[in-house]
């Protein structure tokens, strides 16, 4: 799969989500992956036509979010259990594949120099 699909599944996915976790819990810091998907979002022309800087931003800002859930949602998810932790797996992942995606486009680009 190309890296612009994969940032534009992951960015929807990281607003939508977000939006229902924050309607499922009230809490404000639900709107951090909503944040970082709307930004994902607005990167992702300069993913389609290959600019580097976007392209880079958008690989930190994935980068950023997928520690984030890893490291710090996904322990507290797995105590309360339920939608909220099937959520999280579900950004989890789709990160860890827009991640794979950006890896695999940057190896192609570099080996066709």
């Amino acid at each position: 799969m190309k890296a612009e699909k994969t940032n534009l599944i992951n960015s929807l996915v990281l607003i939508i989500f977000g939006l229902w976790g924050y309607l499922d819990t009230q809490s404000y810091t639900a709107f951090i992956p909503v944040g970082f998907g709307g930004i994902l979002l607005l990167c992702n022309n300069g993913v389609k036509t290959e600019n580097k800087i976007i392209s880079h931003i958008a690989v930190l800002l994935t980068f950023i979010i997928l520690i984030a859930l890893m490291g710090m949602r996904l322990p507290k998810s797995i105590e309360t259990g339920g939608m909220g932790l099937m959520r999280v797996i579900i950004m989890i992942l789709t990160s860890s594949l827009s991640m794979y995606s950006f890896i695999i486009s940057f190896i192609k680009a570099r080996r066709a120099k």
